[in-house]
């Protein structure tokens, strides 16, 4: 055994040079080929002397770090499997030894440099196997009868890894004994805990520590360095080391933090977050700016660090806070990350004593300041910090108002990223509102009120009556002076005896005097007071309120004065001591309850008050972020859309007023190219709409029906289409089919209570459910006539034309050109309904009978197998309704005239003939319709049905070479088919409708009189609905074009009217068409007259 002392050296080859006096020194460094010989001599000293062999074979496993790049692997395994022996077999010997009461100095001398040996060799043969393995390609030679190369760490792939446990754990081990008693006044050298702490930090180096599966390994070389820290004082080494640590490896803080977390609990070393975080504030403003790696990590660090040891970090939080004011974008953010932790995990809660709450306000305010910071990474990150506050139900309810108003005006932030985080946080402010799961302004509006007038009745209650001063509390207060004035007045004597007599006289009676001396001394006018009084004792000497016998005296007076003021009453004289007791009454019991805790009644309906007011400032809030967030569901980012669509379904969920206007601009986004944003405005309508609540299914079938009706009522036409998507997928499969049409029925049938709009919702959600299958409709086809079409039907023409529209659905069903169309006969008593129908509105001035009867013939039109001939008859039934009315009407005055008395007959007349008129033009539209789509259809249909059935023989007989030349021909045979059947369907529009013969023909000269007589056709409405209509007369014939064209542009340009200019200018373009020929001239200089005049 060596007594010479060993000393740990900084670099391993110092131990080659002579050190000082009784230093040890490296004797013989072993040469590459002799180290299996020494190791074998190693191993078995080992066996027979223990683990204080290494005190001999020291230069064996030093030889070996020496020769590390040259020596074969089995070589280092085997000196690292003999060190970690060494070391285990210490920590076992030395649990004994050190046990013992009196240990000799030279013994623990010898177990000291043996325990520094063995650490200093096992450290540093770790650090240098450590340090192969993380070279990249790095590979050992191969060993005899091996194919490959084996990895650096190990003999095996993954050996290294338990080998390095091992190592952690029997270093842990015996550090965990009390080797300090080894050294004198148990003060373990710097070197030797220098030693460990480099050996681990070597170990955290790897960039694998922080993965998962390198759980165990970090474990025990945090629990090794936190043995360090308490027990080795190794507390501001450890501290310096993760900062510089952390300026070089990315992967660290979130290791770092764990360790802090781990020394801070189980070790209790709650200091060392302190100077970690000091450790970090001396670093440099000017390193600081600079955005590099090492200060995203400190960024990371002290946000994880937070997050895992919250109380231990607050008490630091104002060493960090100046760097919000630098330059450095990362600290900012991570210092952001810190304060919100913070109110998280240690501040939140109401029962918070009073300086913790003062330091939330104080943090929250910084938070809310960087809303607005000049980085959007970092607005970003306050916004999404505050959202998990809200989230936490972490805020107090005083500042929901102020951080409400700064996420709305986020939204208009130039940042995608903020107006994102607005979004969400405005989401959260609505999910996680304390006050009302339904959030309508309009609903909250009668309870405030209501409320308010309860509060103002209890205050009025509660308000205590105005104090009332007894005469004789006056008279005490006024009693000394008033009683020196009359000292003053009886010295001067008969000085002014005249003075009191004029006085008195003007007074009169003795009742008088009296009132005037009362209101003298109120007012404090004593000696004008005092002297009325000595002439009214003189002058009545019999009144008993100037009845005095001694007047002279001082006394006699205040007598008199006071019984002047008093009054004639007897009034007991108050205690002068004690105050006058009070009764017990309500304000005692009221101070009794206060007393308690117990607020009062009015306390209760003041907090009411103010909780409704808060939640309707709240909801107001809301509604104004709607409208920005609205116009975000069109924006061209995609993640932007997808948080407005979600915020678009929390504003529904919880009944915000404008939510229906929100969803109907969501709607049409299922059209929408980009997929993400389609799916996500799928996904929204399905969450709303298509998963009803209920406990059965008619209770669900009723939220659903209700739901889908508020959306169908008053929306738009695309908006009702986009809708119709939605609910054809949920009716196409769902269980609930069957459900929600009963409901939809007993809605329009009136047997469940529903509005007007609700009933027209109903018929129109029941169209759509007949595009699934159209029996709902087909098989109902009574009830629909007799609810909507039957002698009521001129109450409502708007529930009639839905109707209609609804009953078109069957026909859209069955459209396509391979199948025959659906047709009902002639003489199905729908028709006989519509064309009543028309016909009791014609006369009425009902403005929904002309989209009624829009959508009625457009029903005639597609569903009739004569819709010709029926509105043939129509329109003879129609005009001899209107002669009969004009006849009865006596027929003297001239169409839309208007007689001078006031009589209204004739503008009901005008209004009848504008109907008329109108319907004239919409068959003569739905005519044309009809030739070119279902007539054209029809013939198409037919000729292919016929050449299937004529060529299906001939080519069963064809040859297969000659096939394609014959689909050739037959395909050059369809086209000129196509162009056939054209010019059959023009020939018939240019000669047969509006031929001599024909019914439309006979009201053109009708129309072309009133188009060009404005002076005696002066209603607006039959001026509209004549331009309207002779311009659908000009699409069917060219010869009509030429004729009317000139008159409509003249009416265009001369007519002052605004009201139908732009239904006239549509017109006369619409009726344009390339293949008439009408001069530019004609066309163009009238257009630019009327464009430039008006």
């Amino acid at each position: 055994m060596s007594p010479l002392e060993f000393c740990i050296p900084m670099f391993p080859a110092e131990l080659l040079k002579a050190g000082g006096i009784g230093q040890y020194v490296v004797q013989e460094l072993v040469s590459v080929k002799q180290l299996g010989s020494h190791l074998h001599s190693f191993r078995a000293a080992l066996k027979s002397q223990g683990p204080l062999c290494i005190l001999e074979h020291f230069d064996t496993p030093y030889s070996v770090l020496h020769h590390f790049q040259t020596v074969d692997q089995a070589v280092k395994t085997e000196t690292l499997d003999l060190l970690v022996k060494v070391v285990s077999g210490l920590a076992v010997s030395l649990a004994t030894v050190l046990s013992s009461p009196s240990l000799p100095a030279a013994d623990r001398k010898q177990q000291q440099t043996a325990v520094k040996m063995a650490v200093f060799l096992l450290c540093r043969l770790v650090e240098s196997l450590e340090s192969a393995a993380c070279l990249p390609g790095y590979v050992t030679a191969p060993s005899k009868g091996s194919k490959r190369a084996r990895p650096a760490g190990g003999s095996e792939p993954g050996q290294w890894d338990s080998d390095r446990e091992e190592v952690l754990q029997c270093l842990s081990q015996l550090l965990q004994l009390e080797i300090r008693a080894l050294w004198s006044l148990s003060l373990v050298d710097e070197d030797f805990i220098s030693c460990v702490s480099s050996c681990c930090y070597k170990l955290l180096e790897t960039p694998a520590i922080s993965q998962a599966r390198s759980r165990t390994c970090r474990l025990a070389v945090l629990h090794l360095l936190g043995l360090l820290v308490k027990r080795y004082n190794h507390m501001l080494g450890a501290s310096v080391k993760v900062v510089q640590f952390l300026q070089h490896f990315e992967h660290l803080p979130s290791v770092f933090a764990q360790a802090l977390q781990l020394w801070t609990e189980e070790y209790g070393v709650k200091g060392i977050v302190g100077e970690v975080i000091r450790e970090i504030s001396l670093k440099s403003s000017e390193e600081m700016a600079r955005e590099g790696s090492g200060v995203k990590a400190y960024s990371c660090f002290l946000a994880e660090l937070a997050a895992l040891v919250p109380e231990a970090v607050l008490p630091h939080v104002s060493v960090i806070l100046p760097y919000l004011e630098g330059e450095c974008v990362s600290l900012r953010v991570g210092v952001c990350e810190v304060l919100g932790e913070l109110v998280l995990r240690c501040l939140s809660g109401e029962d918070q004593a009073e300086g913790r709450r003062t330091l939330r306000g104080q943090l929250l305010d910084t938070l809310q300041e960087h809303c607005l910071d000049t980085s959007a990474q970092v607005r970003a990150r306050a916004l999404q910090l505050f959202t998990r506050v809200l989230q936490s139900k972490a805020l107090p309810l005083v500042r929901y108002r102020e951080l409400l108003c700064v996420a709305v005006g986020r939204l208009c932030d130039r940042s995608v990223i903020v107006c994102k985080s607005a979004i969400q946080l405005l989401c959260a402010f609505i999910c996680n509102n304390p006050y009302s799961c339904k959030l309508s302004s309009a609903d909250l509006k009668a309870p405030l009120e209501k409320e308010l007038a309860k509060l103002r009745a209890l205050r009025e209650q509660q308000r205590p009556a105005a104090p009332v001063i007894e005469a004789w509390e006056v008279w005490q207060a006024m009693e000394p002076e008033l009683l020196q004035t009359v000292w003053v007045e009886l010295e001067r004597g008969s000085e002014a005896e005249g003075d009191r007599e004029e006085e008195i006289q003007a007074q009169g009676s003795a009742q008088d005097a009296a009132l005037r001396v009362r209101q003298l001394l109120h007012g404090n006018k004593y000696r004008q007071a005092v002297r009325l009084v000595l002439s009214a004792v003189t002058l009545f000497p019999q009144s008993e309120l100037f009845r005095c016998t001694s007047p002279t005296s001082a006394d006699g007076l205040m007598g008199v004065l006071g019984l002047v003021f008093k009054g004639p009453e007897k009034t007991p004289d108050p205690p002068t001591d004690t105050p006058p007791e009070r009764s017990e009454g309500p304000e005692e019991d009221r101070s009794e309850g206060e007393k308690e805790g117990e607020p009062s009644e009015l306390q209760k309906q003041e907090m009411l008050v103010q909780y409704l007011r808060d939640t309707e400032s709240f909801a107001l809030q809301v509604e104004e972020a709607i409208a920005t967030i609205g116009t975000m569901l069109y924006w061209k980012t995609t993640s932007v859309v997808q948080e407005a669509v979600q915020f678009c379904v929390a504003v529904c969920e919880f009944g915000v007023s404008q939510s229906l206007v929100v969803m109907r601009r969501l709607l049409p986004l299922v059209w929408s190219k980009d997929t993400a944003v389609k799916e996500a405005a799928m996904e929204a309508c399905r969450r709303l709409y298509l998963h009803p609540q209920g406990e059965t299914q008619r209770l669900k079938a009723q939220t659903l029906v209700h739901s889908l009706s508020l959306l169908m009522i008053d929306a738009s036409l695309g908006t009702i289409q986009c809708l119709e998507e939605i609910v054809l997928e949920f009716l196409q499969g769902s269980a609930l089919q069957a459900s929600v049409v009963q409901v939809l029925w007993e809605r329009f049938t009136g047997r469940s209570q529903c509005s007007a709009l609700e009933r027209r919702a109903a018929v129109l959600l029941l169209g759509i459910a007949a595009r699934v299958e159209k029996e709902v409709v087909l098989s109902n086809l009574d009830t629909l006539i007799s609810v909507a079409l039957g002698e009521r039907v001129t109450e409502d023409f708007l529930l009639a034309r839905d109707t209609c529209i609804a009953i078109t659905k069957i026909a859209d069903q069955h459209k396509s050109g391979s199948s025959q169309p659906f047709r009902l006969p002639a003489d199905h008593p729908l028709f006989t309904a519509l064309t009543d129908a028309i016909t009791a509105g014609l006369l009425l001035s009902d403005a929904h009978w002309l989209s009624f009867m829009e959508q009625a013939i457009n029903l005639l039109y597609q569903l009739s197998e004569s819709p010709d001939k029926t509105c043939a008859r129509l329109l003879r039934r129609s005009a001899q309704q209107l002669l009969d009315d004009v006849a009865e009407g006596g027929g003297a005055q001239p169409e839309g005239g208007q007689s001078e008395t006031g009589d209204q007959g004739g503008q009901v007349r005008s209004a009848s003939l504008a109907h008329l008129l109108s319907l004239c033009g919409s068959v003569a539209f739905r005519q044309l319709q009809h030739l070119e789509r279902s007539v054209s259809a029809e013939l198409r249909r037919r000729r292919a049905a016929r050449e299937e059935r004529d060529s299906a023989p001939q080519r069963r007989g064809q040859q297969a070479s000659n096939e394609s030349a014959v689909e050739a021909e037959m395909g050059l045979t369809g086209a000129s088919a196509d162009d056939t059947e054209a010019e059959l369907i023009r020939k018939i529009c240019e000669t047969e409708l509006l031929s001599d013969d024909s019914v439309l023909s006979c009201f053109l000269p009708l129309l072309v009189s009133v188009c060009s007589s404005p002076g005696r056709y002066s209603h607006p409405p039959l001026y509209t609905a004549t331009c309207l209509a002779l311009a659908k007369y000009m699409m069917i014939r060219s010869v009509s074009v030429h004729v009317t064209i000139g008159l409509a542009l003249r009416s265009l340009v001369s007519d002052s009217r605004p009201s139908p200019a732009p239904q006239r200018v549509s017109a006369t373009c619409s009726c344009w068409s390339p293949c008439w020929t009408v001069p530019p001239c004609r066309v163009c200089a009238p257009m630019r007259r009327w464009q430039w005049e008006t």
